[in-house]
Order: structure tokens, then sequence, then C-alpha cells
């Protein structure tokens, strides 16, 4: 019976441990593709990354909603050319698997780390992960 029992609790921690896996990859996976918006250059597909609620830092005041962020942003639109890329290199999801953060470096059209971005996902519908607030930093000097 002993025995039993503790394969039962291996199963159970083995799954939740998996479960957060694949949601941690869920959010990775959505933050990789809101990147891909801006190298494809399609600003209605950025949108769609956009909770209503949103708010993106970075200029002299935050921009606040899905609308605002969006005209905000339009301008990295323009170019044919991006005019920086960025990925996810962590990416930290709460226990209750609704919040998450993404954060990654942020690199100017060479390649070069200009910047750090910082993202906090919510899930806002089944498999539907969206930004609600973002941030970026500059890169610290190196002495």
């Amino acid at each position: 019976m002993r025995k039993i029992f503790s394969v039962l609790v291996f199963l159970f921690f083995a799954s939740a441990f998996a479960e957060q896996g694949s949601v941690q990859d869920q959010v990775a996976d959505a933050e990789r593709a809101f990147a891909k918006t801006m190298a494809d250059r399609d600003l209605q597909a950025f949108k769609e990354f956009l909770s209503e609620e949103a708010i993106f830092f970075g200029g002299a005041a935050p921009l606040r909603g899905a609308e605002q962020v969006a005209e905000g942003w339009a301008p990295y639109f323009v170019d044919e050319a991006a005019p920086f890329s960025w990925e996810p290199d962590q990416v930290e999801v709460l226990d209750s698997g609704v919040l998450a953060l993404s954060t990654g470096p942020v690199r100017n059209p060479a390649g070069k780390v200009v910047g750090r971005f910082n993202s906090i996902w919510r899930l806002e519908a089944p498999d539907v992960w969206r930004v609600v607030f973002d941030k970026g930093s500059p890169v610290c000097s190196e002495e």
C-alpha cells in the first residue's frame, strides 16, 4: 500500500511539473509569435497580442489600452526593415497559471543587444495569452 501511495504521489508531482513546463512553453511561444509580428511588419497581428487593458512604458507617459499602445507603436512598423527584435530567454508563470513574466534581450538590426524587455502576460481565454504590461530597460555597460 505504501508503494502504491508513493507512486501516486510521484505521478501527481510529475504531472504538475510537466503542466508548468507546458504553460511556460505557451507563454514563450506567445512571446516569440508577438516578436514575429515586428519582423513580419504586421501591426494588425501585433494588436492581437495586446490585452484591452495593456499598459506599455517607454515614453513620457505610459500608453494605456490596446488602441493607444498600437497607435504608439505604429511608427515602428512603417519602415521596410524592423528597427529592433526581441526574444524571450526567461519565462516564469504563477502557480495559478494565469499570469506570467517573459524577459529577454532586445537587439538592433545588426544583432547588438541594446536593451531588455519585460512583459507581463495574462491568460485571457483557454490557450490565449495577452500582454498586460510591458517595459524595456537599457543594457548596463560592462566595466
